[in-house]
């Protein structure tokens, strides 16, 4: 009796062993579990945060994204709202309302929004090296200067020769550094005209590593 049990146990086990594995690599199984709590929480945030950019947006902007119309007339009720608690409460609505449309309605604007981030921080970039060149050229003087001007043989070095000369006398303990700031507008025209990017003036005037 015992030699019959044995071999039916066995089986029984190997039996189990098969439906786990095959429930684990099941994709469809697993597409069908529920998400977990901290994942809802995380998508939650996540629409909650898209939802607050998409409020802040211009309404130029915001008018050309594709949009759930109920999103979009939620979105106008937000932007009304000034005071920072009705509008937090507003902006929670706004996200729930979200959540009851599948992601791929959302595909469209975070796409734009990415593309957005990107084109910011190039545009950040472009002003950090900007900023680089007018220090170096405040430091280094004509020798800068010179260097810049043959690489921009077009540029109008007098102008550029006095608002340098004005920029280095000035003193930010005596008032408001025009002078300084007028010389990163004409770096920053020169940039928009010629190009100046990695490799352009900076590193013609000697970048240290």
């Amino acid at each position: 009796m015992f030699g019959l049990a044995q071999p039916a146990r066995y089986a029984a086990r190997l039996i189990r062993r098969a439906v786990c594995h095959d429930m684990q690599d099941d994709p469809e199984r697993e597409a069908a579990a529920p998400p977990s709590r901290s994942q809802r929480r995380r998508d939650a945030i996540a629409l909650f945060e898209l939802g607050e950019e998409l409020a802040s947006l211009p309404a130029a902007r915001l008018a050309r994204m594709e949009l759930p119309d109920d999103v979009r007339a939620e979105l106008a009720n937000v932007r009304r709202i000034t005071a920072p608690v009705a509008r937090k409460r507003q902006l929670q609505y706004l996200a729930k309302l979200m959540r009851r449309h599948d992601d791929s309605a959302f595909a469209s604007a975070r796409a734009a929004l990415g593309s957005d981030a990107v084109t910011h921080r190039a545009q950040v970039a472009a002003e950090q090296r900007l900023e680089a060149l007018r220090q170096r050229l405040l430091v280094e003087g004509d020798t800068a200067l010179g260097e810049l001007l043959d690489r921009h043989p077009h540029a109008d070095r007098q102008h550029l020769r006095t608002l340098l000369r004005r920029a280095r006398c000035e003193d930010p303990r005596k008032g408001p550094l025009h002078a300084q700031r007028a010389l990163f507008r004409a770096l920053r025209a020169l940039e928009a005209g010629h190009g100046l990017r990695a490799g352009g003036p900076t590193d013609a005037i000697g970048t240290e590593d």
